[in-house]
């Protein structure tokens, strides 16, 4: 029996996966990758790099991903939490210029598969967190890429009020607050 279970989303391939959590008097337990499991669950994965970040309260990163050499990412939060958001940006797709979020954090374990073809930003909500993700292929500085995360066309809905959050006092990249819009991406290829 599999010790994490699959929650598909609307949007095709793209997957909230909650592991099976062993806990006592001591802690607890779980397993955040397990290769067998996953093929059981049809994820058929190959992980090649693993990846950590902490952020700070109302720090936004993204909305990244890589123009050539795309990455498959299994991501969760380990300390605090983040609404963590994947945008598909795969041509042919139905879902083209949608969005999926989640909540993510060290108190629910759940995790969020996000399959090759989607930019992936994620804001931190709590004081501190600590963001954990394992890669399907390498960083490749020289292709990066990304959507602003504001664009109105995919009008993601942040939950920044919900968390006492304020637009004008997110943290970010100076990259990050200058990227186009999904529209002008697509122009420019």
């Amino acid at each position: 029996m599999s010790k994490f279970k699959r929650i598909e989303t609307d949007i095709k391939d793209l997957y909230v996966i909650e592991p099976t959590i062993f806990g006592d008097h001591r802690g607890f337990f779980m397993e955040f990758y397990n290769k067998r499991d996953f093929l059981e669950m049809g994820l058929d994965i190959n992980f090649v790099q693993d990846n950590h970040s902490k952020s700070k309260r109302g720090t936004l990163r993204g909305l990244h991903f890589q123009a050539k050499h795309p990455q498959g990412k299994l991501v969760r939060s380990i300390k605090g939490s983040v609404y963590d958001v994947a945008v598909d940006l795969r041509e042919e797709s139905e879902t083209y210029g949608q969005y999926f979020g989640v909540v993510l954090s060290e108190d629910n374990k759940k995790m969020f598969y996000i399959p090759e073809g989607f930019a992936h930003g994620f804001v931190a909500l709590t004081e501190e967190a600590e963001f954990m993700y394992k890669t399907t292929d390498y960083y490749y500085p020289e292709y990066e890429a990304g959507i602003i995360w504001s664009d109105s066309d995919i009008s993601i809905n942040w939950p920044l009020v919900e968390y006492g959050l304020k637009e004008e006092e997110l943290i970010m990249s100076e990259r990050d607050k200058n990227l186009p819009t999904l529209k002008e991406y697509s122009n420019t290829r």
